[in-house]
């Protein structure tokens, strides 16, 4: 089928959807009969809520808006501030009062803020906001004293016709001063992380802070509801609250963090059902909202801490993101935020004095968390232009608002024109941020260091080292197996990734006595990682992050064929096998079928590693001198990129090495693009060790066999370590082609090979 390409294509396509929903409209309210529960009606509330709110966030997406003001617009539209006003009939039968079917799609909105809260949790990055943590508590706590001030003094003199009940005054002014000092998380993060901003230190901040203003403001919200039940502050379950909550942080972001992490490895590496990490996670997430919810606090807290201790887990993170977006973009948040703006009704604003109210608590909610995230921005040594970001992003309360005022309407403390009068400011205020957000955001300049460490982060996106989930260690217990444990640990301790240690075949006296001597495999996994760690750590002044290292017998140990077990370790998910044993080549360059059976199980990428020389006699402690040469293939440039991050953790410099070859029987043309092409080459792959503050020497060799050339610059150099990109070749004998034979019969130096 053809699709319009035209300029104004999508206009055709917004007028079919808004036909296919009046169509829908018109046929339902005709034969609707909304006073009871009804699947159909659920079913087209659900239709009606997804196509208007993903129309409309199409149509803000494309001026340049979050996708997510379409949907609260939609839902303004769909209420009876405007469908509502045009077809009463019809927005009563799609949308009915009746608190049995509400009920239905409210469950599927509920149930998508702690999706949406989950999302968000998995891309916060903790690291960062640990060292924004100062100004996120400053903006925060700012951010919330001022305007409830402000709110508080404005409800106690509120005329008395807006009140429900009049004695209730303190009670009522206690709710406006609280929904006017919080913000939504939900809206700040999910604006922040559609402007692609969440990467930025005011993102971060941002998103950090509305955490603590939602925690923050549960709390008050308990205190308020204490005092409205009971006549007075309940201490016992303001103790509770308070209490709970901290130590549901503490227990969560300690004993927690290493739980999710062995839940989600041990889901992935047992169950053999599909998506069994994905409702893995589903549980933890409910399990953690209903444990914020029974200490008194609201239940999206639980689910982005849930969400941020899976984005920290270092399995399969990619993969769960792309399969739960999908999802929640598609679903929950259309449904959710749709149903926000239903929630107001605009045309009590006709009534003058409740329009001229209205306006002044949007100025003075406005006013007040303005002043106060602005404060805080200062106080907490943000930069003038990034508190007026923080200002203009703080002001957005969304459903936050709607929820705490919902309380108020039901407990009798709000009056109905209160409620709709503080829904009008929550939505006026969340429509008008972004904007003034991105306003204030292309005003704040990129810092050096926040901007090498974006470009770093851009860079990684299509690395191959900085995406590695998960490694693949195939070792045995010979000198030759422990070089390659150390290689793999210097690899795996940058970013905390998981090492699975594959010991193979029985130990020969030769091994056992190596072992003795130098220790095992998982020693030298640990040295290595921790080596790495280290720098990385003072680099990035923070703490080393940890390597989880699980070892697994294999090969005779087991009774199974070396090839079945590498397979079979293989399904659980690897991105990468680093194999060496004592038994990897053969004559004339061959690798062993010992080692080609390993390769053979397992079908992504590979290191293969052959220790030679000083490495055989301490795999340990023997310095490393790498020479990688490059060849501007992806392939080359996995090898670049791993022998930087060798060379990085050793604190030592690299050689790259480019092979030109101009003899041409003396036509000179095409030689100057052959000339442009190697300097292009050469000046990536140092711009690559710049990245990663390595010092990257280069040499180019001319006409020579690229072998003859690797060899020679090798032993002039005295480099004692080749990391060189190669490509598998297929067949039953695992191969690389000539030039990897030829250095792997004719090379003194150890050498990794790194396939594709």
């Amino acid at each position: 089928m053809l699709m319009p390409t035209g300029p104004g294509w999508w206009r055709s396509a917004v007028c079919s959807g808004g036909m296919i929903l009046l169509i829908t409209v018109g046929a339902f309210a005709a034969d609707a009969k909304p006073p009871e529960a009804s699947e159909a009606t659920f079913l087209v509330q659900i239709i009606v809520l997804i196509l208007s709110g993903r129309g409309l966030g199409e149509l803000m997406q494309r001026i340049g808006q979050p996708s997510v003001m379409g949907q609260l617009i939609a839902g303004l539209l769909l209420g009876p501030s405007l469908f509502g006003w045009l077809w009463p009939d019809a927005q009563h039968a799609i949308f009915p009062a009746n608190p049995a079917q509400k009920a239905m799609v409210d469950g599927i909105a509920q149930f998508g803020v702690l999706l949406l809260l989950l999302l968000t949790g998995m891309e916060t990055d903790l690291k960062l906001v640990r060292k924004v943590g100062r100004a996120s508590a400053a903006v925060s706590i700012a951010g919330i004293v001022i305007p409830f001030a402000i709110g508080f003094a404005l409800g106690e003199f509120l005329p008395v016709q807006l009140l429900a009940a009049p004695e209730h005054r303190l009670i009522a002014a206690l709710f406006l001063g609280t929904t006017l000092s919080i913000s939504s998380v939900k809206i700040v993060a999910m604006i922040v992380r559609e402007m692609k901003f969440m990467r930025r230190n005011v993102g971060q901040v941002l998103v950090a802070a509305a955490v603590i203003d939602d925690t923050i403001g549960w709390i008050i919200v308990a205190m308020i509801f204490s005092l409205a039940s009971h006549g007075t502050i309940d201490a016992a379950a303001l103790a509770q609250s308070v209490l709970g909550t901290a130590l549901f942080l503490a227990v969560s972001l300690t004993i927690g963090r290493r739980l999710v992490f062995s839940l989600i490895r041990w889901a992935n590496d047992h169950l053999v059902s599909d998506a069994a990490v994905i409702t893995v996670i589903l549980l933890l997430m409910g399990g953690m909202a209903l444990t914020t919810h029974l200490i008194g606090v609201h239940s999206v807290l639980g689910a982005f801490v849930a969400g941020i201790l899976v984005g920290e887990s270092p399995i399969l993170t990619r993969r769960i993101d792309d399969q739960l977006r999908g999802l929640i973009t598609s679903l929950f948040m259309p449904v959710f935020f749709g149903l926000a703006g239903l929630s107001a009704d605009l045309t009590i604003l006709k009534d003058p004095m409740i329009l001229l109210l209205t306006g002044g608590m949007i100025l003075v909610a406005s006013v007040g968390k303005f002043a106060g995230a602005f404060i805080g921005g200062e106080v907490g040594g943000m930069t003038r232009r990034e508190s007026l970001a923080l200002a203009c992003g703080m002001n957005a309360r969304g459903s936050t608002e709607v929820i705490v005022a919902s309380i108020g309407l039901a407990m009798g403390v709000l009056s109905q024109n209160l409620f709709t009068m503080i829904v009008a400011m929550a939505v006026i205020t969340t429509m008008v941020m972004p904007p003034t957000l991105r306003w204030a955001l292309a005003r704040v300049p990129l810092g050096k260091a926040e901007k090498a460490r974006l470009e770093r982060e851009a860079y990684e996106e299509t690395g191959f080292v900085a995406n590695l989930e998960r490694l693949l260690l195939a070792v045995d217990d010979s000198a030759n197996g422990k070089f390659a444990s150390r290689l793999a640990g210097l690899i795996a301790g940058a970013r905390g990734i998981p090492i699975t240690l594959l010991h193979l075949g029985r130990h020969s006296r030769r091994q056992t006595d190596n072992r003795r001597r130098q220790g095992s495999p998982e020693t030298a996994v640990k040295e290595g990682a921790q080596a790495t760690a280290a720098v990385e750590a003072e680099a990035e002044d923070q703490k080393p992050p940890q390597v989880d290292i699980t070892t697994r017998a294999g090969g005779a140990k087991t009774g199974a064929k070396t090839e079945d077990t590498v397979a079979e370790e293989a399904r659980k998910g690897y991105d990468l096998l680093v194999t060496g044993i004592e038994r990897s080549v053969a004559a004339h360059g061959a690798f062993h079928a010992e080692l080609a059976s390993v390769a053979k199980g397992f079908e992504g990428p590979l290191a293969v590693v052959i220790a030679r020389g000083p490495h055989l006699e301490r795999a340990d402690a023997s310095a490393l001198r790498i020479l990688v040469p490059i060849t501007g293939t992806d392939v080359s440039r996995r090898a670049s990129e791993v022998a930087v991050v060798l060379a990085r953790a050793n604190d030592v410099a690299i050689t790259a090495l480019y092979i030109a070859n101009t003899s041409d029987g003396g036509r000179r043309r095409g030689i100057s693009a052959t000339r442009v092409h190697e300097e292009e080459i050469l000046k990536d792959v140092v711009a690559l060790a710049e990245r990663y503050d390595t010092e990257m020497r280069t040499a180019v060799r001319v006409d020579a066999e690229p072998d003859e050339a690797i060899l020679r610059e090798a032993r002039s150099g005295r480099y004692n370590l080749i990391v060189m990109g190669v490509n598998r070749r297929p067949g039953n004998v695992l191969f690389f082609g000539n030039v990897a034979a030829a250095i792997v019969e004719k090379a003194k130096a150890s050498v990794v090979f790194v396939s594709g």
